[in-house]
């Protein structure tokens, strides 16, 4: 039976961080996705794209809000995003604190980005977001808050999502 505290299995964790240490290269691991914009206003939607992942598929939907000339039907794009950074931090800190027997008896997020679309209506040269703050409810029957705080540090510096919003990435954009 597998060794599972906070629902992380924490021996695939193990096999997986021993792999990677013997090849480095097995812990580089693509997200691809295939999406299409819809030009039918009446649909609904604006962007439509199938994830693959483990074991299936999933259709996602996407719409602006209104005020970004969608119809407001569908969770935007930047609510993916601060969704997917979400979970990232939080599955990051739940599998750091498992690995160190942290049992969690509760744990919730409330997260708030300001965006700023100053720039992306052309009107001023500000930062599209004004920072991203995560307010973290969590409990422990054998990790005191200062335990948990040092989890949160080190949630910070190992989350892929969160690595993405601190270091500029490189990106490719081009017509095929």
């Amino acid at each position: 039976m597998s060794n599972i505290i906070n629902n992380i299995d924490l021996d695939r964790v193990a096999e997986t961080t021993e792999s990677g240490k013997k090849e480095k290269s097995s812990l580089r691991k693509p997200v691809k996705l295939y999406g299409e914009w819809n030009l039918d206003f009446s649909k609904g939607y604006q962007f439509r794209t199938e994830l693959s992942y483990e074991k299936g598929k999933q259709v996602v939907e996407i719409d602006s809000p209104s005020f970004l000339g969608g119809n407001g039907n569908r969770l935007g794009p930047m609510a993916y995003c601060i969704a997917g950074i979400t979970s990232c931090f939080i599955a990051t800190f739940v599998t750091i604190a498992s690995s160190r027997g942290i049992r969690l008896s509760k744990l919730n997020v409330n997260t708030q980005c300001n965006i700023n679309f100053a720039k992306t209506f052309d009107v001023a040269d500000k930062p599209i977001t004004e920072g991203i703050e995560f307010h973290i409810e969590a409990k422990s029957e054998n990790a005191d808050k200062q335990q948990l705080q040092e989890i949160i540090r080190l949630a910070q510096e190992r989350c892929p999502a969160m690595y993405s919003m601190m270091y500029q990435i490189k990106v490719n954009a081009m017509i095929k």
